[in-house]
């Protein structure tokens, strides 16, 4: 595979320079703003999962934005693999965390529910729609499995990661239409992925602290 291999993937770019796309670069701000909100919200809390996401939250930022500035196959994959480590801590830690697993069981569950998210996201890839972000639909739709899942048990929490589920749907569609609507909407719809998936997995973020500081059982 050519790691240099140019990629234009989005409704904004229209050429290979740097600054192809200011707006869907720019607005990868928001992971970092994100992510620093939530290093706010964490100082002094002996979290380490949650800061290890709050970490690979700014990664996230910083690998998508060299995507879209230097839109090539070795930043694309950083882009995607940083997003991918994110859903992976965060699996781990709701196995170990929401559902009370001792960490091997967790570490377990977690390797187990990967084949199914692939199965999903190759179901979704021949779906017309769908297609476009078929790797990501599933994960919203394991969000809100493990919101009804602790809808009796932990009630707060339940409705946290339904709406984070939500925020995903919504922030899946935008990154979905940017093609369909590009020659209506020059500038595209990605940015506004980049906007929602942020404030979403700092509320992921945000869901995960609450559920440990016990604000599980009521709406807080």
């Amino acid at each position: 595979m050519n790691w240099m291999q140019q990629i234009d993937a989005y409704c904004e770019r229209t050429d290979a320079a740097l600054w192809s796309e200011p707006l869907n670069a720019l607005t990868n701000a928001a992971f970092l703003l994100a992510a620093l909100v939530m290093a706010w919200r964490l100082r002094g809390r002996p979290l380490p999962l949650a800061w290890v996401m709050v970490v690979v939250l700014a990664l996230v930022g910083l690998a998508s934005g060299a995507w879209h500035m230097w839109a090539v196959a070795w930043t694309g994959a950083a882009d995607s693999g940083s997003i991918a480590v994110f859903i992976l801590i965060y699996l781990y830690a709701a196995n170990r965390h929401f559902l009370d697993l001792r960490p091997l069981p967790a570490l377990s569950l977690t390797a187990l529910i990967l084949p199914a998210l692939a199965a999903a996201g190759w179901v979704a890839g021949r779906l017309p729609f769908f297609e476009v972000s078929a790797v990501y639909w599933p994960v919203a739709l394991l969000i809100a499995a493990y919101a009804a899942g602790l809808w009796r048990r932990a009630p707060a929490t339940a409705r946290r990661l339904a709406l984070g589920a939500a925020l995903l749907a919504v922030s899946i569609t935008a990154r979905s239409l940017d093609a369909p609507l590009c020659d209506t909407v020059p500038i595209g719809t990605h940015f506004l992925w980049h906007l929602l998936n942020a404030l979403m997995l700092g509320w992921m973020i945000e869901t995960y602290a609450r559920h440990r500081a016990g604000q599980h059982t009521r709406a807080t």
